[in-house]
């Protein structure tokens, strides 16, 4: 049964499994650790004792392989969803052994073929033996060339051994020795020889020392399916139940929120107190019958216990939960006009009209005296007014201010205009506002305005052509005039992410490679604080003004975090609207609550490998042309990669 129900959460981090011995008679397997409260089992396909070199060459064709029962034993439902293959451990197709090379061949095909006849949803293989993995990769990617939808786990230990942790050499289940090493190394090495196939995973080994925070942080950016914990991982507290170290726990929080699911491997190595209660783990009266039911039923416990003390996911969060990791073409404002469900979206954001309904009420303090507030109207101009909302923060801002305010409403799209209309009739605002049907770039204004107000800002700050249109906006506004926003930065950052990286590859094409998108990031690592890239200023009277730009930033990551593997850049905006009024999606100093934006992520076409200590070198390019404009991307150190979307051949903006 699911470990708990926490508010918003429907990923399968509820579900915890059960890695279990070779068993002929799975539907006791199952049906004992299923009513011992697990969700599923790990376990081994075939008979761990069998090699095909050992079968007789004349009694081969008609020998039975040793499975683990017949497909029968188990309905179909029961296959997919409970049962998760592990494939077996004594495998080593990168021997020296010619003989266990050729048997670990035959058996991985066998068991890979039977479980996909089985219908299994993943299956979970054993970690390579060696440095040298090529042979297993090679055999792992000729099957995955035909396989179903079936996932492959690859179990990889969680170990970085130069954190001068005297118990950073461990061993995984599976009896091997692990050599001081960084075993994201190793993953990486595999996958790469798999070249990035969506269908291979990682299953991690949580062992009782742990690398350091930043090594760790490389995994929430990799295709992590599941964390396999070991019973002699967890400690003993004062009632004498199992609990995790308060880093183990916060581990686990990650992979809860990551949708990691939970396998507990392993005996029970804790004497439980007899008679006593659970309370201190927050298990129930009956947790001592249910311990006896299964052996470490105390473990699964304090794991539900570790999740249900998770804080429900915010409300916002729940309502971007269908946003997270989708990639979103950038809107085109100029070429397109919006949808009426769009404008709805954007408008339900009702933190950033507080904070321009600030921003407008500082201006209008700061353009009227209070003694000139009854006789002196201020001329103020919403540019890309849409459906009204900046129309309405400006006069709740006049009205909370006291000052008089004549509005004159800029709008293009001849749909949103027919809303303005009727908003304006509905509120009686016809004294106050004017609206007017035109592209503000062609629309000759019969006065000056004091302030300028508009919401043009895009993901990256600049990326929805603000700077081109309030260029062209400016002449409307008096020498002195106030623009809000009067600037905005955008912000880069380099970030692993598999997932997104599968998503852009399915396309198959250079065009999706060379797509900024917009995109509610979630499954990431984020390798290294954001850096400012480009800034725009308005009004900007600068005689030789040119909003093409150029920017070489240069990224040092911790030397303890590892090497890593960079897919793309996540890119950020943050927005002086008016003097200390901000507005903004940088992670460091993001507007809490709002949801009109997501970042933006520039991918690269080939994942950029970077050693551990390297710096890593990134250049972009805002291009300006006649009737469009355009970024352009690439990485120079510690490798290069090719300039993505020159010319703007692939994604652009339309002028």
């Amino acid at each position: 049964m699911p470990l708990g129900d926490n508010l918003g959460d429907k990923s399968d981090s509820r579900y915890c499994g059960v890695e279990t011995e070779f068993n002929d008679d799975m539907p006791h397997v199952l049906s004992y650790n299923i009513n011992g409260g697990f969700d599923f089992v790990v376990a081994p396909l075939m008979e761990p004792g069998y090699r095909a070199s050992m079968v007789n060459s004349a009694n081969r064709e008609s020998s039975v392989l040793p499975f683990a029962g017949s497909d029968l034993v188990l309905s179909p439902a029961q296959w997919s969803s409970h049962v998760v293959g592990k494939i077996s451990s004594w495998i080593d197709l990168d021997s020296d052994d010619d003989v266990l090379r050729e048997d670990s061949e035959i058996a991985l095909k066998q068991e890979l073929a039977w479980a996909s006849h089985l219908s299994l949803q993943a299956c979970l293989l054993p970690t390579p033996k060696g440095k040298s993995c090529a042979n297993y990769a090679r055999f792992v990617n000729q099957i995955l060339e035909n396989l179903n939808n079936m996932q492959l786990w690859l179990r990889i230990p969680l170990v970085k051994s130069d954190d001068n942790d005297d118990d950073s050499v461990n061993g995984t289940s599976d009896g091997m020795v692990v050599e001081p090493t960084d075993s994201w190394e190793l993953w990486n090495s595999f996958r790469e020889l798999c070249e990035h196939h969506s269908q291979l995973s990682v299953a991690l080994d949580v062992l009782s020392s742990l690398p350091s925070v930043n090594s760790l942080g490389r995994w929430f950016g990799e295709p992590v399916k599941a964390a396999i914990v070991h019973t002699d991982s967890f400690l003993t507290n004062a009632r004498g139940y199992p609990c995790l170290s308060k880093r183990h726990q916060k581990l686990l929080s990650g992979f809860f929120y990551y949708s990691i699911q939970i396998v507990l491997s392993g005996k029970a190595v804790h004497n439980l107190p007899v008679g006593s209660s659970a309370s201190a783990s927050g298990q129930t009266d009956n947790y001592t019958q249910q311990a006896q039911r299964h052996e470490i039923r105390s473990y699964l416990d304090y794991v539900g216990y570790l999740y249900q003390k998770m804080e429900p996911l915010p409300e916002q969060e729940r309502f971007e939960l269908g946003y997270r990791d989708f990639l979103q073409s950038p809107l085109q404002p100029l070429m397109d006009n919006l949808e009426a469900q769009t404008y709805e979206t954007f408008e339900k954001d009702s933190v950033k009209y507080i904070q321009y309904q600030r921003a407008v009420s500082k201006a209008l303090v700061d353009r009227i005296p209070d003694e000139n507030a009854s006789t002196t109207t201020v001329v103020l101009m919403v540019v890309g007014a849409g459906r009204g909302p900046l129309v309405r923060a400006s006069l709740q801002a006049a009205e909370e201010t006291g000052r008089k305010l004549k509005v004159y409403a800029v709008e293009k799209n001849p749909n949103a205009v027919v809303t303005l209309h009727s908003l304006v009739k509905l509120e009686g605002w016809e004294n106050m506002v004017t609206i007017i049907s035109c592209d503000m770039r062609c629309w000759e204004a019969p006065e000056k305005a004091d302030i300028l107000v508009s919401e043009l800002l895009g993901s990256f700050g600049d990326n929805e052509l603000s700077p081109e249109c309030l260029d062209g906006a400016q002449r409307f506004l008096k020498p002195d005039g106030i623009s809000i926003p009067s600037s905005y930065t955008s912000f880069i950052q380099p970030v692993t992410t598999s997932k997104l990286y599968n998503d852009v590859k399915l396309h198959k094409d250079l065009l999706h490679f060379e797509t900024a998108y917009v995109v509610k990031l979630h499954r990431l690592a984020k390798l290294s604080p954001s850096q400012a890239v480009f800034t725009f200023t308005h009004p900007n009277y600068s005689p030789d003004k040119s909003n093409q730009r150029y920017k070489k930033l240069r990224f040092e990551i911790p030397i303890e975090t590892g090497s890593f593997i960079v897919h793309g850049f996540a890119g950020y905006f943050d927005a002086v609207l008016y003097k200390d009024v901000h507005l903004g999606i940088e992670p460091t100093t993001a507007t809490p609550n709002m949801f009109s934006w997501f970042p933006i992520f520039f991918p690269l076409r080939s994942p950029v490998y970077v050693k551990a200590g390297s710096p890593l070198d990134f250049h972009i390019w805002r291009c300006c042309g006649s009737t469009k404009v355009w970024y352009e991307w690439c990485v120079t150190s510690p490798t290069a990669s090719p300039i993505h979307n020159c010319n703007g051949r692939s994604y652009w903006v339309g002028l």
